[in-house]
């Protein structure tokens, strides 16, 4: 243990998280910009993988590219595209996965809407990426990655406007169509990734003074063979969730609650929740001296899972805190407390109750 409270320290002091943003070309509305991101991550516990084997140390490090960019259609019609990639650099060469986490393509009209096709984020994620701001953890309740509309997706087609039509100040409305999603994938435990059609609607409203209140709504069919995963039997798959933030001076607060239905996978190979209950909420502050403490707390509850009736999933609090040495860089540290119970349900889900401490350094452009 004495070691890895040493290498921990040492991560914590020269682990860096380099992010470069290039503006290639800028002038009369036609734009370029490249990022990248190198991002080292690790962190210490005594949580077991899926397969059983005690894992002491988590290495998580990755790099990102991605490009921006807006050109000039006819007046007040601009297009633009954006597109992410990520690739892993704690794996050896002939065992990397490049990963396409965005791209998009659309069109903005003046600065009141814009309509944007391809990988996207879901319409879910307008509420929850409000909470999903820890150092480290968090946002893995409700919004779960190739889930639906909840998180990061593909064929999404969505519609953004803001300030309603120009009428109502502080207003935006988007809404969002989901095209089928079947990947003829012969694992079951990946059924998940599936969807028919689907559509979304989600509404924010900044009142002023920093608060900000929101909800979203999606609704899809289901697949047949995702219907076969135990736990999750309707036709519908759906989610809806409420939030709010204030930020406002150096303090951040922000609050989510939100269900799913047939939607939330969990456990070792991926049951479907018949229902789950999500809740998130993080406050934040930010001292002129450059630190900014994080306290958050998550839950997914799943309700009605047949014999085992009302389980929880996930259940922790959060406590760390950024350190802001100027607009270029920064330190985080995040606890990770784990207030699930190794119950027989936990231990058959294969779910990990242990706690988790990272540790990181960034510096960005």
């Amino acid at each position: 243990m004495k070691n890895n409270i040493i290498a921990l320290f040492m991560l914590f002091l020269f682990s860096i998280n380099k992010v470069n943003a290039i503006e290639i070309y800028n002038k009369n509305n036609n734009k370029l910009d490249i990022n990248a991101k190198i991002n080292i991550r690790h962190s210490i516990s005594n949580a077991k993988g899926n397969s059983g084997i005690k894992i002491d140390d988590i290495d998580n490090s990755r790099v990102r590219f991605g490009v921006k960019g807006d050109k000039q259609i006819i007046d007040d019609l601009i297009g633009f595209v954006n597109f992410e990639y990520e690739t892993k650099i704690n794996k050896g060469e002939d065992n990397n996965i490049v990963k396409n986490r965005l791209s998009y393509i659309g069109l903005k009209f003046v600065d009141l809407s814009s309509i944007d096709y391809g990988r996207n984020y879901g319409i879910i994620y307008d509420i929850s990426s409000w909470t999903d701001v820890l150092p480290i953890w968090g946002g893995d309740s409700i919004s779960q990655t190739d889930t639906y509309m909840t998180g990061r997706n593909r064929n999404l087609l969505t519609y953004r406007n803001k300030n309603g039509f120009g009428y109502i100040k502080g207003l935006n409305l988007a809404l969002q169509y989901q095209a089928k999603n079947i990947e003829n994938n012969n694992n079951i435990d990946l059924y998940y990734r599936d969807n028919c059609e689907g559509y979304g609607i989600s509404s924010t409203y900044s009142i002023g003074n920093g608060l900000t209140l929101g909800g979203s709504y999606f609704n899809s069919i289901r697949p047949e063979m995702q219907k076969i995963k135990d736990f999750a039997y309707d036709s519908n798959a759906q989610a809806w969730n409420i939030g709010s933030k204030l930020d406002r001076n150096n303090l951040y607060f922000a609050a989510m609650y939100g269900e799913a239905l047939n939607v939330s996978h969990f456990g070792k190979t991926n049951y479907i929740a018949n229902k789950t209950k999500n809740t998130e909420f993080v406050v934040q502050y930010l001292f002129d001296s450059g630190l900014k403490p994080s306290f958050a707390f998550i839950k997914s509850k799943c309700k009605n899972l047949d014999i085992y009736d009302n389980k929880n999933i996930l259940k922790y609090i959060s406590i760390g805190s950024y350190y802001v040495f100027n607009k270029n860089i920064y330190m985080v540290v995040d606890y990770k407390i784990n207030l699930l119970k190794n119950t027989d349900f936990i231990k058959e889900m294969s779910i990990n109750t242990d706690n988790l401490i990272g540790l990181g350094f960034s510096y960005k452009i």
